[in-house]
């Protein structure tokens, strides 16, 4: 089950390594636009633009937290993945319910993993 695990993280941090791609260099591209549900010239804008681009580096330094968990501290993998779970969950509230599973639902899945087959 380990590897099942470790492999769930992977996936969560290459999930999250997407995002911050579409978010800080792919900024305005058609890609982005239909993610966000926003037009292109609106992601244009110069402060739409900083302001994805540096939501994209955090959502870059959560998969490396992930993947630093896996290598160096495991102990911390559980606590990332319920600040996904916990992001996704607000963002499911004040935006689109249904980010909480295009955000949160493989967090969620890894994280049920982690609590029940230890």
């Amino acid at each position: 089950m380990s590897l099942i695990k470790s492999i769930l993280v992977v996936f969560v941090a290459l999930e999250f390594f997407y995002i911050m791609y579409l978010e800080t260099f792919a900024t305005s591209s058609p890609k982005t636009a239909q993610v966000f549900g926003m037009s292109q010239e609106k992601l244009a804008e110069k402060e739409i633009r900083t302001l994805f681009q540096n939501q994209g580096i955090y959502n870059g330094l959560i998969g490396l937290g992930l993947l630093y968990g896996l290598i160096f501290n495991p102990s911390i993998i559980i606590p990332i993945l319920i600040f996904i779970i916990l992001v996704a969950a607000y963002g499911a509230y004040s935006s689109n319910p249904k980010i909480l599973l295009t955000q949160g639902g493989l967090a969620i899945i890894t994280l049920l993993l982690y609590l029940f087959n230890r």
